[in-house]
């Protein structure tokens, strides 16, 4: 067993973890987090994402010990206090989920990306979501979700959307 720290969603934690744990179990079976889904446990579907330093990253494929120190946000983690992050407020009313199963993994993805490009494209934001997966919609609905989301963002003056 080997000590981490890691910071989740403004909360540090110490634990302790076999070298063979990968962050995503960590997160959901040690710190209860199970909105970081495990889909196809292979880094493709992209259900598993999570956002280390900012940056998002495939928690199926990260051991937890690689983790230790950073900072990571799980889609737990975006909402403040009783408000939705945007691109939460803007996959909700575009309807842009039906089982949710990918939504988590979508939302922080979309969330890195719009951090990056305030004013996409909708080609841009259909290359930026291409690694995640979803089996229920036919991705419409998404695309106008985070294109909603950008236009709420750049109307909110000093705001900057999760980067921990």
């Amino acid at each position: 067993m080997i000590p981490i720290t890691l910071t989740v969603n403004g909360q540090q934690y110490q634990l302790t973890v076999e070298p063979r744990w990968l962050l995503a179990d960590v997160l959901r079976d040690q710190l209860g987090l199970t909105g970081t889904h495990l889909g196809c446990e292979h880094g493709v579907c992209g259900a598993c994402t999570v956002l280390w330093d900012g940056r998002p990253v495939r928690s199926c494929l990260t051991l937890a010990v690689t983790a230790d120190g950073a900072n990571l946000v799980t889609i737990e983690g975006l909402a403040n206090d009783d408000a939705l992050h945007p691109v939460q407020e803007a996959f909700w009313q575009e309807h842009a989920l039906q089982c949710g199963f990918c939504t988590p993994g979508f939302i922080l993805t979309a969330v890195h990306f719009l951090r990056h490009h305030p004013h996409p494209t909708r080609e841009q934001i259909r290359e930026a979501l291409s690694g995640n997966l979803c089996r229920c919609t036919g991705y419409q609905h998404i695309v106008n979700a985070v294109e909603r989301a950008a236009t709420a963002l750049a109307g909110q003056e000093g705001h900057v959307p999760a980067e921990t």
